[in-house]
């Protein structure tokens, strides 16, 4: 069996997001933006959109995985539109789970169970402004801004 490309990279960042959902977008979005960055070559960032659990899955099946894994994500946690916080997995209660934009609940259950295989997990994430009911193309302007700020976190954890 053909072991995928990110599982044998030391850190995966993986951008997670439906950029169809106005805020929803952001993790595609910093993804995107670090192509601007001189990402080390023992590093990948995906944009895994709304599929994040089949990487996360992919990644529990291997017996090689990064030793870090970032994911970036949208949330709205009632907090100042754009703010970038990092959250631990253990700080995610069950009962606020749907909150958290990993575009479904197994997703934290599957992070857990990663990092119990001794992979570093880091959360970055961005408060919201809107997360629209329809299709709304685009980034509110507080969540926009943040995706520099977002790189610099990464980057901060890679180096």
């Amino acid at each position: 069996m053909k072991v995928p490309d990110y599982c044998l990279k030391k850190v995966l960042i993986l951008g997670c997001g439906n950029m169809l959902l106005g805020d929803d977008g952001f993790g595609p979005a910093v993804v995107e933006k670090l192509r601007d960055y001189n990402l080390p070559s023992d590093a990948c960032a995906l944009d895994v959109g709304t599929g994040v659990r089949s990487i996360i899955f992919n990644l529990l099946l291997t017996e090689k995985r990064p030793e870090k894994v970032i994911i970036i994500d949208s949330i709205d946690l009632g907090k100042t539109p754009g703010e970038i916080f990092e959250i631990s997995i253990e700080e995610i209660q069950e009962s606020k789970i749907d909150d958290f934009n990993f575009h479904l609940p197994l997703t934290s259950n599957l992070l857990r169970e990663l990092k119990g295989c001794g992979v570093e997990v880091i959360i970055i994430a961005c408060q919201v402004e809107d997360i629209p009911d329809v299709v709304k193309i685009g980034l509110s302007k507080p969540v926009l801004d943040a995706i520099p700020k977002a790189c610099m976190k990464v980057m901060q954890h890679i180096s």
